[in-house]
């Protein structure tokens, strides 16, 4: 899915934007995948801290293994864990979107850095994690992250782009899209993607 959202906003923007943003996309991939490892599932699925957030006690995957995940009783706690690092990635890159052509790569990169700690691992373990605030304690119904991920997200790139301002440069009259078949590429690609994200969430 992630690919296809880069050639999704990699055909939406200018030319000049167009590397920029899809390279977004692809950096998150990695950023995303390694803080999830480190940090990321431990914090959303391992343990429980009020309610709010969980514990380290799964960084860097201790503790994962061929069992059966309590989340997901018929998969491998391991298989679990990576089907939830899909969502992890995708969120972020979501963002992207709104920043295109108003955000520099450096920017970028400590941002998702620290939203992904300070807002997407918080929020999935309020709804998804054991102890849950808001899904357990208030019984809050997300199914394949309606919550976590896509409200998330577009409060986050809505804020972002409110405080950053206007594209430089742009002019709503003279704007074109780069690349119609992108879209069309990145769209289909996000379509055939949503199977396994929102089939796969039933586990």
């Amino acid at each position: 899915m992630t690919p296809g959202l880069a050639f999704f906003y990699g055909g939406l923007v200018r030319r000049k934007n167009v590397l920029n943003t899809m390279m977004s996309s692809v950096f998150i991939m990695g950023l995303a995948s390694v803080l999830w490892i480190l940090v990321g599932y431990s914090l959303s699925f391992g343990g429980n801290t009020a309610g709010i957030i969980g514990t380290l006690q799964n960084a860097g995957f201790a503790g994962l293994s061929e069992q059966l995940s309590s989340y997901a009783p018929t998969v491998p706690s391991m298989v679990f864990a990576a089907f939830q690092m899909m969502f992890a990635i995708i969120t972020p890159a979501l963002i992207t979107g709104s920043v295109a052509g108003r955000m520099n790569f450096k920017a970028l990169f400590l941002f998702v850095l620290l939203w992904s700690i300070v807002v997407y691992y918080p929020l999935a373990h309020m709804v998804w994690g054991e102890g849950g605030l808001l899904g357990e304690v208030l019984g809050s119904v997300d199914f394949a992250g309606g919550n976590v991920v896509h409200i998330s997200s577009g409060v986050s790139g809505l804020v972002l782009a409110l405080m950053l301002g206007e594209r430089r440069g742009f002019h709503r009259v003279s704007y074109r899209t780069h690349n119609i078949p992108f879209v069309v590429l990145g769209a289909c690609l996000l379509w055939f993607g949503w199977f396994g994200f929102n089939a796969g969430s039933a586990l």
